[in-house]
């Protein structure tokens, strides 16, 4: 089993500000790329990525400890885009074009995840380890 370095421990290295400077350009990408289709769906959609990049970077103390949190969330939301097109189409070169932004990002936020927190497994680890955290505060104390 492999120890993570939290992320506020380590230093910032030149290739980890690349890394977030892409996935953060790519997020605004497709972002905008739904933003212009229009429609309600896709305009959610555009403020989800935008709402997700800005969080990326948000230099508040808040998102830098959730930044473990907000990266399987960026994922799991570009992949549940990919998945919602791959059923509803419609089937287009902007499409297949933006679908290829997202499965870039979410490589890149595998590589990230791996760099900052141990990886995707890790990442489970923690969240299980977090949800049960707080069902036992939330649940108060047990009779005997």
């Amino acid at each position: 089993m492999s120890i993570s370095i939290p992320s506020s421990a380590r230093s910032i290295r030149p290739v980890d500000v690349a890394l977030r400077v892409a996935i953060v350009g790519l997020t605004l990408s497709t972002a905008y790329i739904h933003f212009t289709l229009g429609g309600l769906l896709f305009l959610a959609n555009a403020a989800g990525y935008t709402t997700l990049a800005v969080a990326m970077i948000a230099p508040l103390a808040i998102a830098s400890r959730l930044r473990w949190l907000i990266r399987p969330a960026l994922a799991v939301f570009t992949a549940s885009t990919i998945l919602g097109y791959l059923i509803m189409g419609p089937y287009f070169t902007l499409g297949f074009i933006a679908k290829g932004i997202e499965v870039t990002l979410i490589v890149l936020l595998v590589i990230e995840m791996v760099r900052f927190d141990g990886g995707p497994l890790a990442v489970a680890r923690r969240f299980l380890a977090e949800a049960v955290r707080i069902s036992r505060l939330t649940s108060g104390p047990t009779a005997a």
